[in-house]
């Protein structure tokens, strides 16, 4: 009776309080069909679009300000609160209909850990960057006379960085990101630290504020293709097209380095997967 007591109490204690979701489809054309699907999409070119004409908005009065007052305007500081913030509010928003992912490397490593189909992933980043393009077109209309002059918040590499110093500082900012990411929405995390109220929004949105203090004078931080994209295309310099893989190559690589490192060390999907695949007998 002792013995099968303790036994009963060893599995309880072995037992996950936590259920990891199944993994996503690669293809589910199912989701074409629901009305869900295309309202997450909507959900995520409202937010990006809001997310570029804050932040870009932010940046121009800024640099406009400063022009005549070096003490003036909101400085880097201010410039990475907004990001920051802008992220943590649009995330709280949009969280339960789409995920609030609002940047193509989140969506593109939540892919890549399965978490969601190539067919929503697809569509969260034209979404996403279409998004960003209106944004910045809005900023551009209301501020007409100052966008050309101030740069129309793209970014480029700034002088004196090389290359492979903007290529690294975006592909460990944005790993820095999607590693909050994944860990803020951790259902193990959410499982254990149940009785610690904090928003999965407020990491994430400081992950961001904090990469943009580091990274503003090296390339203006980009970690976010869509954002990227978006200035570009409204702003039409060729040295932001000449630098634009930079925002590209780089956050989709940090986006993959930061799935696998948490999908298969922290969580370690490959030894799990071994000792399934070892311990079936029909092997």
């Amino acid at each position: 009776m002792a013995k099968d007591v303790e036994v009963a109490e060893r599995g309880s204690f072995s037992a996950k309080d936590y259920h990891d979701p199944p993994p996503a489809p690669l293809f589910d054309s199912v989701e074409l069909t629901k009305w869900s699907f295309y309202r997450a999409v909507i959900a995520e070119f409202i937010a990006t679009l809001l997310f570029l004409y804050i932040t870009v908005l932010t940046v121009i009065g800024y640099k406009s300000q400063s022009e005549t007052d070096d003490c003036g305007g909101v400085g880097i500081l201010g410039i990475a609160w907004a990001f920051g913030g802008m992220i943590f509010i649009l995330v709280y928003c949009t969280a339960g209909i789409s995920g609030g992912h609002i940047n193509p490397a989140v969506t593109f490593g939540l892919f890549l850990a399965r978490k969601v189909s190539l067919v929503r992933a697809v569509m969260y980043i034209v979404a996403q960057s279409l998004g960003a393009i209106a944004g910045v077109g809005l900023v551009k209309a209301f501020q007409s006379s100052y966008y050309k002059k101030f740069g129309g918040g793209a970014n480029t590499l700034a002088d004196g960085y090389s290359t492979g110093v903007g290529l690294s500082a975006e592909i460990i900012g944005t790993f820095v990101l999607v590693y909050t990411v994944f860990s803020a929405t951790d259902p193990k995390r959410s499982a254990r630290d149940s009785h610690v109220p904090v928003l999965a929004p407020l990491p994430i949105g400081f992950a961001v504020f904090m990469v943009h203090l580091a990274t503003i004078p090296i390339t203006g931080t980009g970690i976010n293709p869509a954002r990227s994209l978006g200035a570009a295309v409204i702003f039409d310099d060729k040295k932001a097209w000449d630098d634009q893989w930079i925002f590209w190559v780089g956050p989709f690589i940090g986006a993959a380095i930061a799935a696998f490192y948490h999908q298969f060390i922290l969580r370690a999907g490959a030894v799990k997967a071994l000792g399934s695949f070892r311990s079936n007998p029909h092997n």
